[in-house]
């Protein structure tokens, strides 16, 4: 019963109104249509009604749907169009949202949003107002969690599965999908240990298994797997069972598969009998990524994972206006290349993402110091303390937001240890469409406050170059490497800088009525935004401390310079770099009050990452606003009394 989009399906019932707009034709046309079947499907209930003859029909029609909507706004291609058949089975056997259905890595969740009534969101997929990109609680009843990392949802299920017994709600299943890359985070793992020991507590487990995560996936549990569905694996037909029980059974579960993923008649039995069981049970769905739509099957690197706007027809980019500027991560992944040729003792670890985080370049040049252990943060941290103490220079390349995951092995196992780990940290800040979960913007908070650890923010391609080898050159102890999801932009000259090599950039001056600070790639709109206070007659010196934390005593000297302190950074602005230059300024005994700009302490939605950096005034006009609405007050006042000079730091005046 599976249903690729590569022919096309003869639609039934042409007359049939929805507001709804369905894909029609073969895979990439563009065209919409408002007949078919999957106008038809405004929940769960239509879904069951539907006749199982035309379940492979309606498969055809969600995959064309699919591929013409997110090709329009980006999105998780990929994943989803591996789980169409298996969306479908869920909803037809369990009756959500009663029935507790948790995706895990919700990417995998587009077919549950087109079967639970929202295929009209889809035009706005992952834009501002729009459509989530992830299980979204606002949006549905039936999305019970909102989670996008990796390796939650077995111990969401351990826990509704948990609340059910002890409220008597005997007659409602908990069904969590996970792939078998967030199976080898130890967050799943350690669920799969509690889930599998409680034998009267009903808790299904839908593995979807199609061999990879970003990259294939890796590790002992990956082999194991693969030993599971061989033989037929490129065919997505099942295997035969090996003799002996495998490691689900010997953990208290009971197994059902491998499973066909894209025989939705199997599927549906598999998961009738798993519901029947009443006990732990784990089915064994094999998948494959990107299934029916050519260019994704054919992508060898990651099968379409994310994807940004593109031709349906060809699956390549739509022209653009020119030749974009090169984005951060292309920008580290060939400075890495060189660093690893210069520097013996230099190592990279990636957690499941070589491709997104710029490592992919480096594994093949340097593949036996090259490691990617899968879908596990903590893991990695504590491996890469391991590797510093016995003589490399690791450096960990990772999504910011995935470092919180592993903060606690930064504080205790790295920097408790003064070890020489470099973490790079791509995504810092506000990434744009993939909303409140994807946003890099709480390292800033969590690592400033690790003893002995420094953090860098480049502002622009040079920087990035020159602080990564900095970082590397470094043997005191962690340092930190940010920058955003975004392309670098043109280098912003320093004219001077002060405190040596490793000081402070000076990046404009006009006057000293304010010092404006900016942290990595806000140092352009604070630029931009010291020419128009220019003309409002107000003077700043906007400053590049290159390296943010710890603060340097050169910022400290600046600030008793300046009549005011504005800092401007894309992290919180509580916590953050801002709040560690206030402090020390007032440790210093200075008066010079200082405001910091920043992201406000709360969940950020979806949307343009230009817009919602203006939205938390974070753009050149903003900040242009921010500082004219608290210098005049503060220019009132005198400039504090400058403290000795840092050594090294040069002299403060004689701007010129």
């Amino acid at each position: 019963m599976s249903a690729d989009i590569a022919t096309a399906v003869p639609l039934a019932n042409p007359d049939a109104a929805s507001a709804a707009k369905t894909p029609a034709g073969a895979a990439g046309t563009g065209t919409t249509t408002t007949s078919g079947l999957l106008p038809r499907i405004n929940g769960p209930g239509d879904l069951r009604r539907l006749p199982p003859g035309r379940l492979p029909e309606l498969a055809g029609e969600i995959r064309r749907f699919l591929v013409d909507k997110v090709s329009a706004t980006g999105g998780h291609l990929g994943p989803n169009l591996g789980a169409v058949e298996l969306s479908i089975a869920l909803h037809r056997v369990f009756a959500s949202p009663r029935d507790a259905i948790v995706f895990d890595t919700g990417h995998q969740a587009y077919v549950h949003k087109i079967l639970t009534g929202r295929q009209g969101g889809f035009d706005q997929l992952r834009q501002a107002g729009g459509l989530s990109g992830y299980p979204s609680r606002a949006e549905s009843v039936h999305d019970i969690v909102e989670n996008s990392h990796a390796s939650t949802a077995l111990s969401y299920a351990d826990g509704l599965a948990r609340a059910f017994q002890l409220r008597g709600h005997t007659d409602r299943h908990v069904v969590a999908v996970i792939g078998d890359g967030a199976l080898t985070g130890g967050l799943a793992l350690e669920a799969v240990n509690n889930l599998g020991a409680a034998p009267g507590r009903p808790a299904i487990i839908v593995l979807n298994d199609n061999g990879r995560s970003y990259a294939p996936t890796v590790g002992g549990l990956a082999s194991h797997l693969a030993t599971l569905r061989r033989p037929g694996r490129d065919s997505g037909a099942p295997s035969p069972r090996p003799d002996g029980p495998n490691v689900f059974e010997s953990l208290g579960f009971s197994y059902l598969g491998p499973v066909d993923g894209h025989d939705i008649g199997a599927l549906e039995r598999a998961l009738r009998q798993a519901r029947a069981l009443r006990r732990p049970v784990v089915v064994h769905a094999v998948t494959v990524k990107g299934k029916g739509y050519g260019p994704a099957e054919n992508d060898r690197a990651d099968h379409m994972h994310g994807i940004g706007v593109l031709d349906p027809a060809t699956g390549r980019p739509r022209d653009a206006a020119g030749a974009a500027p090169p984005s951060w991560t292309s920008l580290f992944a060939d400075e890495m290349t060189v660093i690893g040729a210069e520097h013996p003792a230099v190592v990279a670890i990636t957690a499941a993402m070589p491709g997104p985080t710029g490592l992919a370049e480096f594994a093949t040049r340097f593949p036996d110091r090259f490691f990617d252990v899968g879908i596990a943060e903590q893991h990695a941290v504590a491996c890469a303390a391991g590797l510093a103490l016995n003589g490399m220079h690791p450096i960990v390349a990772m999504y910011a937001t995935f470092c919180n995951r592993a903060f606690d092995q930064a504080l205790m196992d790295v920097a408790l240890h003064r070890l020489p780990v470099t973490f790079v940290l791509d995504r810092a800040g506000i990434t744009g469409p993939d909303g409140p979960s994807h946003h890099g913007m709480w390292d800033l908070v969590l690592l400033g406050m690790i003893p002995g650890l420094r953090i860098a923010a480049p502002r622009d391609a040079t920087r990035l170059r020159e602080l990564l080898h900095e970082a590397v050159g470094h043997d005191g102890g962690p340092t930190v490497v940010r920058y955003p999801k975004a392309n670098a932009g043109p280098d912003i000259a320093a004219p001077r800088r002060l405190g040596g090599p490793d000081g402070v950039d000076v990046l404009s001056h006009t006057g000293d009525q304010a010092l404006l600070v900016a942290v990595g790639p806000l140092a352009g709109p604070c630029v931009a935004a010291a020419a128009q206070l220019r003309q409002h007659g107000v003077g700043v010196t906007v400053v590049d401390p290159r390296w943010v934390t710890p603060v340097s005593p050169v910022l400290v000297e600046l600030a008793a310079a300046h009549h005011l302190v504005v800092t401007a950074e894309d992290g919180l602005r509580t916590g953050g770099v801002g709040t560690a230059i206030a402090t020390a300024c007032a440790d210093a005994g200075l008066t010079t009050p200082v405001r910091t700009l920043g992201l406000p302490r709360e969940f950020v939605g979806h949307g343009e990452r230009a817009h919602l950096l203006a939205a938390a005034g974070l753009d050149h006009r903003s900040i242009t606003a921010s500082v004219l609405e608290a210098v005049r007050p503060a220019a009132s006042q005198p400039a504090a009394p400058v403290p000795a000079p840092a050594r090294g730091a040069g002299p403060i005046g004689g701007w010129s």
